[in-house]
């Protein structure tokens, strides 16, 4: 009966161990999750940076682009009022 009594307590802490294993296992692969999630926001933040920077670069020239066009249209429309 010593023997029964036993084996009644060890199927519990059986049982405990597998869910602290499981739990063990579930809190490693949270863990991992968010240090992808991190790295990810990491390298987006980087990467959206780097393309505002260009983005406004290309913005500057655009606007020096259309000033010049708009800077040579007058100096035409002048030379053409000048001639008539």
């Amino acid at each position: 009966m010593a023997q029964h009594g036993h084996g009644q307590h060890q199927r519990p802490i059986q049982q405990d161990w597998a869910n602290r294993e499981y739990i063990e296992v579930i809190t490693g692969s949270i863990k991992k999750i968010s240090d992808f999630l991190n790295s990810f926001d990491t390298s987006c933040r980087s990467r959206l940076a780097t393309l505002n920077e260009k983005l406004t670069q290309l913005e500057r020239k655009v606007e020096y682009i259309e000033a010049r066009c708009t800077e040579d249209e007058i100096i035409d429309n002048n030379d053409s009022i000048e001639e008539t």
